[in-house]
């Protein structure tokens, strides 16, 4: 996982970085306002939030902070524990993204152990992620 500490979206004074989460198996989703296809993960997401062990911390990617704000408020919620600022998409380019959304599971070591391109589904949860964050959390 490439280092990152950047502020975020609902508290600048608060910094993120991969190091909060050390030890622990964890979600990045890179998303935007401005994405079309994040607004067919949202709900997903939202579950996803209320159900899951493992933190979904998200990477606002190349986006103006008071639209990625009312965009989780008119989407119906904030998925994220905390969302990450990545204004100038510097984070999202060491992390090789391709484009919005992408969602990686993160071991316990800090290291990247998937990566999801694409819309996140229910179908791929449950069957390819999911058991990837299991098997994960119990090693």
């Amino acid at each position: 996982m490439p280092a990152f500490n950047l502020p975020d979206l609902h508290d600048a004074n608060r910094s993120i970085t991969p190091n909060q989460y050390q030890g622990k198996v964890w979600l990045l989703n890179v998303w935007a306002s401005w994405c079309v296809a994040c607004r067919q993960e949202h709900d997903m997401l939202l579950a996803l939030s209320k159900n899951q062990s493992a933190s979904l911390i998200g990477l606002n990617y190349k986006d103006n902070n008071v639209a990625a704000q009312q965009w989780l408020v008119d989407m119906g919620g904030n998925p994220y524990q905390y969302s990450a600022v990545d204004q100038t998409g510097i984070t999202g380019i060491d992390l090789g993204i391709y484009g919005v959304p992408e969602t990686f599971i993160i071991d316990k070591n800090g290291k990247i152990a998937y990566r999801y391109t694409g819309a996140l589904n229910p179908e791929d949860y449950q069957n390819k992620l999911l058991p990837l964050i299991e098997k994960l959390e119990n090693e």
